[in-house]
């Protein structure tokens, strides 16, 4: 009876799995979003939030020259694939968008945003997506939702969208998404979150195609733990200037890099070590000496790692001086 009895049980949950989700849906992801550009560096994002496990494995494409795609509600992520496809060959948002859609059975139960490089942007809400649901296409931008609280959430979006024009486009982004939390989010609650920001031009190398891609797979607040990292990212960001500049030995450019990653993260440690270090490869050592001081005195491993350093050329320290701070 047991056996049964999972068995029942296993296929009554894909039959109704089944049954809730229309052709061609890979996922859920009743969510709201925002495509953008910066028309100034022609940089490209798309934020999202969503109550579904890991909303950056569905929603969110983008690819750097090319554009980037929404496509949430009951995701058929051919939208992002294909679409991407498509403005890469050079269709529109819209054409691509259109094209797309004529080929959709499921296409009433959509909800997709595109903005190509060229600017065009098109947007798409089929009449069953679950209320609240809409879009608007702004200049440069889109915001769209389902299964939202109310309406307010998407012209809460605008609104923080526009007042906050002298940010970064990634920053701006995020204080969209937290507008629209602010105002009631999703009726379900809220689970994940992403950001993906991608350049006007194709990269040199394939690799360094997107400049910003960040996930919150499962998390209480996932748009403020998204902020978070979006500040670490930033912080990491100075953190390879900085590394950059030591492997060209310029300590002096190291140094100014390291500090403004200690500013965003003071408390991050791998941030202080290599700041030290900086401070040792400008003839700084007497300014290094009580940040190692710290360092070693919480963990003595930072203590081994610069013991390390002078045989991979990442330090320059005679070893009387190196002596002295290896044992602090």
């Amino acid at each position: 009876m047991h056996s049964k009895y999972i068995l029942f049980s296993f296929l009554l949950f894909n039959l109704l799995a089944t049954a809730q989700k229309p052709a061609n849906s890979d996922k859920f992801a009743h969510t709201f979003s925002i495509v953008a550009q910066d028309p100034a560096s022609g940089d490209m994002a798309v934020g999202v939030q969503s109550h579904w496990f890991s909303v950056g494995t569905a929603v969110p494409w983008g690819k750097s020259g090319v554009g980037v795609v929404a496509t949430q509600s009951f995701v058929n992520q051919r939208y992002g694939f294909e679409g991407l496809q498509l403005m890469e060959e050079g269709l529109s948002a819209e054409q691509a968008l259109e094209k797309l859609k004529k080929e959709d059975e499921g296409a009433a139960f959509r909800q997709v945003a595109m903005l190509s490089k060229d600017g065009s942007i098109a947007a798409f809400t089929g009449e069953k997506c679950v209320e609240a649901a809409l879009h608007l296409v702004e200049d440069n931008y889109s915001i769209q939702a389902n299964m939202m609280e109310d309406e307010n959430v998407v012209y809460a979006m605008r609104k923080a969208y526009k007042e906050n024009s002298e940010l970064p486009l990634p920053e701006r982004v995020v204080a969209a998404m937290k507008a629209a939390q602010a105002s009631g989010g999703d009726i379900r609650g809220k689970q994940s979150s992403a950001l993906i920001v991608v350049e006007e031009d194709a990269p040199e190398h394939p690799w360094l195609d997107k400049k910003i891609d960040l996930r919150v797979e499962d998390h209480k607040t996932p748009v403020e733990e998204l902020s978070r990292l979006l500040n670490v990212h930033r912080a990491y960001e100075f953190m390879t200037e900085g590394d950059v500049a030591m492997e060209n030995e310029n300590a002096k450019a190291a140094l100014e890099a390291y500090e403004k990653a200690e500013n965003l993260l003071p408390a991050n440690e791998e941030i202080k070590f290599w700041k030290a270090v900086a401070l040792v490869n400008s003839d700084q050592v007497n300014k290094s000496v009580p940040i190692f001081e710290r360092l070693f005195m919480n963990d003595k491993r930072w203590q081994r790692l610069l013991k390390r350093l002078p045989a991979s050329s990442l330090i320059s320290i005679d070893n009387s001086a190196l002596n002295y701070l290896l044992n602090l």
